[in-house]
């Protein structure tokens, strides 16, 4: 028997491998049953975003559901997860569940689990749905179209609820002038409609139906955006890049030169806007990974910072219980005050583009104000594809305090809130993680400049591969 485990974010696996429909009906019979013995309301919405057989995988999972007497609400297309997550609060049902496998290899799909309250599930009622999770499929005695036919499966327009939740809360007057300085990458994922509707005069890139993403993962990190890096410095009327990850709850961003922005710089520019152009207050909540500048700029504003392990369900626990006023991880999952708690890479793109339009400053002007407060840095990272014995023997010698420098940088202390980070003489410090959604070793370095944190990078995969 196969066994299903919930990662940082849903239940991933190869399509056709692990990833059957006989699967899908075991996660979602477990749902249903949790769903049952709770006191929430049965019903739910659902969707699955642009991935190969997305469409057959929600059928599926809405039979079943339907098959438990649950009401299912579901998008006839594509949608991507903010879509769900937003469809679950306002729609007042018991889980939102979305068919995607993120910014995974295209031969992946997954099994996204939302709350009520808009945001991914708890991992506590992950794992009691974890644990319901049968031996095998239980095939429901009626079809998809029967429960159509019924009125118990039904259909609704959530990619239209999403437009019009951004219009009511933009300042569109403001945006549509920037339309035509936005360069928009949709990774051929399921927010590619939501820019057109919005910003017609946008460039458009891989905004057309390739469920094998041409081969590339739908992740939005510069190595994967090669198009976006060159197509920016050819127009001075170029000055956004945006991009979405497969079901558009990560942001890439590139600046009116073409250079990319990673996230840590992101939330330091959110948390720069949100508190002193819009007043907000509350408090930081970070994932482990997360660059320490962010505590500075915080410490510096009088706002209390939290760090939690790595997966936006441990921060999200936080934004539904907390005055929260950005959650963020270093992978490009953003989500702030006044919206829901969910990432969500297109509504943070806007955000950006409104503090740019509104102080009539370049992303790389306020990147600037930024370092004059906090300094400058850079985070890199690799990603090591390695066989499960080597990433097993590498975590253990961290558990074991094995390591006492990596080439010549000396480790000075080290935390292991979610993986091991080594703090290092100069301030520095390099993280080691297994990933919890692929079969990668991740590891990130901060110091500096690129260079430098490279350097770091170079030295610590040499110690722990023995090169």
């Amino acid at each position: 028997m196969y066994k299903i485990k919930f990662g940082t974010d849903g239940w991933r696996d190869i399509i056709a491998e692990n990833f059957t429909t006989e699967n899908v009906r075991r996660v979602a019979y477990a749902s249903a049953e949790w769903l049952n013995s709770s006191e929430l309301p049965k019903k739910i919405v659902l969707g699955h975003d642009c991935r190969f057989a997305g469409n057959m995988f929600a059928h599926e999972a809405a039979t079943v559901f339907a098959a438990h007497g649950i009401d299912v609400v579901m998008s006839k297309e594509f949608v991507s997860t903010p879509m769900i997550s937003l469809a679950a609060k306002r729609l007042n049902v018991g889980l939102g569940i979305i068919i995607t496998a993120s910014h995974n290899p295209p031969s992946y799909n997954g099994f996204k689990i939302k709350a009520a309250y808009g945001g991914p599930a708890t991992p506590s009622t992950v794992e009691e749905i974890e644990n319901l999770i049968p031996d095998l499929a239980i095939t429901p005695e009626y079809d998809f179209d029967h429960f159509v036919t019924s009125g118990r499966i039904s259909f609704a327009d959530f990619e239209f609820m999403y437009l019009e939740h951004c219009k009511n809360s933009f300042d569109m007057n403001v945006l549509q002038g920037v339309g035509k300085n936005l360069v928009y990458d949709a990774m051929y994922g399921a927010g590619r409609n939501v820019i057109p509707a919005l910003f017609p005069d946008a460039t458009v890139l891989h905004g057309d139906n390739n469920p094998g993403f041409e081969g590339r993962a739908p992740e939005p990190i510069l190595k994967n955006l090669p198009e976006m890096a060159e197509l920016i410095p050819t127009s001075e009327d170029y000055k956004f890049g945006l991009a979405t990850d497969g079901d558009a709850d990560r942001i890439g961003f590139f600046d009116e030169k073409g250079r990319f922005v990673d996230s840590h710089h992101l939330i330091l520019l959110l948390i720069e806007y949100l508190t002193d152009y819009k007043g907000y207050t509350g408090k930081v909540v970070k994932s482990f990974s997360v660059t320490d500048k962010v505590s500075k700029l915080c410490e510096l504003k009088g706002l209390e910072t939290i760090t939690t392990k790595i997966g936006f369900k441990y921060i999200c626990e936080y934004m539904v219980t907390d005055d929260v006023l950005i959650g963020a991880e270093e992978s490009g999952g953003i989500a702030i005050k006044g919206h829901i708690p969910e990432r969500d890479g297109i509504w943070m793109g806007f955000v950006l583009m409104e503090y740019a339009a509104k102080t009539g400053k370049t992303i790389s002007q306020l990147i600037d104000a930024v370092y004059e407060k906090v300094g400058s840095f850079a985070v890199e990272r690799y990603d090591l594809h390695l066989n499960n014995e080597s990433k097993k023997d590498i975590i253990n010698k961290c558990q074991e305090n094995s390591y006492n420098s990596f080439g010549s940088y000396k480790i000075i202390r080290t935390e292991s809130v979610d993986g091991f980070k080594f703090h290092l003489e100069d301030g520095s410090w390099v993280m080691i993680r297994p990933s919890g959604t692929e079969p990668v070793l991740r590891v990130y370095a901060e110091s500096k400049n690129s260079e430098s944190a490279f350097d770091i990078l170079n030295a610590t995969k040499k110690e722990i591969l023995n090169d």
